[in-house]
């Protein structure tokens, strides 16, 4: 079994997540005692979404490169950013590493293609719904993400921040999250973009289709650990 690298923290609200499900998914693979050999840089995400906020990406990249560097040189054969957002400075962190960079939004995309979906409503940060990082990625693929409109996307930007990377879940914002969904006609699923959108819907609240990036990131990075 390969070793993967978690770069966490980013929140540290769904970095726990990724720990359970790939320790899930390596016992349901393997059977018995086993689970998954882990590497964890947890990051006080305080200062990163400080720099998320200023613009200061290169300055967040260098954050997570050394970090990444550091798990490499404990032994990590592969790296996981344990967050949607953070991916825009994936190429950075690559550049710094010689093991492979897991890529949220390929596993993202491939999973939305198994679904037999090809238009996605794409649920995430302001910062991920709408710069090109993720999306263009995604339509490489054949993904065509819509996201919500711009008063929506303040809200559900605030809702992960100001809530659910600090742990809060409240009903009210959940049924702002719904109502964001019903109104995306044309959209054939639902990405939960943002690896903390799962603490706040499950895919049995939606009719469609959904991906969760962070159990389908996980998801790849098992395969990758037991290929």
């Amino acid at each position: 079994m390969r070793i993967i690298g978690l770069l966490g923290g980013m929140s540290a609200e769904s970095t726990t997540l990724y720990y359970q499900a790939m320790n899930r998914l390596v016992r349901e693979r393997l059977g018995g005692l086993h689970s998954a050999q882990l590497l964890m840089w947890s990051v006080d995400f305080a200062p990163i979404a400080e720099m998320q906020a200023q613009g200061a990406w290169e300055a967040a990249g260098e954050v997570l490169a050394q970090a990444a560097g550091r798990l490499e040189g404990a032994g990590a054969e592969a790296i996981l950013i344990c967050a949607n957002t953070m991916h825009l400075v994936a190429d950075q962190v690559q550049a710094a590493i010689g093991v492979p960079l897991i890529h949220i939004a390929d596993a993202t995309a491939a999973a939305v293609k198994a679904a037999g979906c090809s238009r996605p409503l794409l649920l995430a940060t302001r910062f991920t719904m709408e710069k090109a990082f993720y999306r263009d990625r995604l339509r490489a693929q054949g993904v065509e993400a819509a996201v919500p409109d711009a008063a929506d996307r303040d809200r559900l930007h605030a809702i992960i921040y100001d809530e659910l990377c600090q742990g809060v879940v409240t009903q009210a914002s959940k049924t702002d999250v719904l109502a964001m969904i019903e109104k995306a006609q044309a959209c054939d699923s639902v990405i939960f973009g943002c690896t903390e959108v799962g603490l706040l819907l499950s895919p049995e609240d939606l009719a469609l289709p959904v991906i969760d990036t962070a159990l389908v990131h996980a998801q790849a990075a098992v395969d990758f650990a037991l290929s």
